[in-house]
């Protein structure tokens, strides 16, 4: 339970930083701001177990969504200042999260 308020915090922290970040540098979504993918690797791994296959996993699974936006990924990006930038991440981490719990939960991972 502490573990997914930390993670929780940790977004709405992301979410808050990336709208001063977004202000200061007069940018919709500026590549510089990285927490917005610490956040959404995070939600990805959350509850993975300790092991290089899982990790590998997320990681390709987090980037794939990341990159390719699966609905309504798109939408979300549109969102005003640091909801826009944090939230599409977010949505990828969540669908890594649930392949690979997925996965691990039929044992073929």
């Amino acid at each position: 339970m502490f573990a997914l308020i930390v993670l929780v915090g940790l977004t709405l922290g992301a979410i808050w930083l990336s709208t001063i970040a977004a202000e200061i540098l007069q940018a919709k979504d500026p590549q510089i701001i990285v927490a917005d993918e610490i956040v959404g690797f995070m939600i990805a791994n959350f509850l993975a177990p300790r092991r290089w296959a899982p990790l590998l996993l997320v990681f390709l699974l987090f980037r794939i969504f990341d990159i390719v936006k699966v609905y309504p990924a798109a939408r979300l990006e549109k969102l005003p200042g640091g909801l826009g930038i944090v939230l599409d991440d977010v949505l990828a981490g969540v669908y890594a999260f649930v392949i690979v719990q997925t996965l691990l939960y039929w044992r073929w991972l």
